[in-house]
């Protein structure tokens, strides 16, 4: 040095780099601050989109009155309720008229009976209420000789007639009737099963009425 001067501990501090004040100020930082972080992973790509969803296509069925009328188109029915609902719309009728329908026959067939399901080739037949008719039978034997069963709607009908029966005698009764009523009193909204145990139930030897509704025929028939 230059005259004899000294370094002050002040000036030596300040320009001592690796000192303990810088120690100290690295310590301090590194306590404090964040150490830095790895960078955020891209984001996943999207599943690939399915496969289009396309509508139903609308299933339409032919249909006719069973007695004759035009061809009418129908669709968009789940239930027998449903369908002469819209048999009904077409012809404008009351679906009350209709009795039961037949496939693919508009005769009075109960091999043709509309089922639990239609083929889309199916053509739907209606048979409607015709002439009205009271019989009166007495029972001879504990069997009527009928087979009942009815269209889902509240309508039974008679589907078989045993032969040489008490009722194969009277021969205004015929498979396809629809029984309204028993002694007057109204079954319409019974099911078959409930429609044969009253029948089962009548007396033998005690004469009952039967008010009977026959499907409406064709023109000529």
């Amino acid at each position: 040095m230059q005259n004899g001067e000294e370094m002050s501990p002040l000036a030596q501090d300040s320009n001592n780099a690796g000192g303990p004040a810088a120690e100290e100020k690295e310590k301090s930082q590194t306590r404090g601050g964040v150490e830095p972080s790895a960078p955020p992973l891209p984001p996943s790509d999207p599943p690939p989109p399915g496969p289009p969803e396309y509508p139903r296509p609308r299933l339409v069925f032919h249909t006719q009155l069973a007695h004759g009328s035009p061809t009418g188109r129908i669709h968009g029915f789940t239930n027998v309720k449903e369908l002469y609902a819209k048999i009904a719309e077409v012809f404008h009728i009351s679906p009350s008229e209709i009795l039961f329908c037949t496939l693919n026959s508009h005769k009075v067939d109960m091999q043709k009976l509309l089922g639990g399901q239609i083929g889309l080739e199916d053509f739907i037949f209606a048979h409607v209420r015709g002439e009205t008719k009271e019989v009166e039978v007495t029972k001879t034997e504990d069997a009527l000789g009928l087979t009942i069963t009815d269209n889902g709607a509240g309508y039974a009908f008679i589907k078989r007639i045993k032969e040489d029966s008490t009722i194969d005698q009277l021969k205004t009764v015929c498979v396809g009737d629809h029984i309204e009523a028993i002694n007057d009193q109204s079954i319409v909204g019974c099911r078959h099963y409930e429609v044969a145990k009253m029948l089962k139930e009548q007396p033998r030897g005690t004469p009952f009425t039967l008010r009977l509704v026959g499907p409406k025929k064709a023109f000529g028939e």
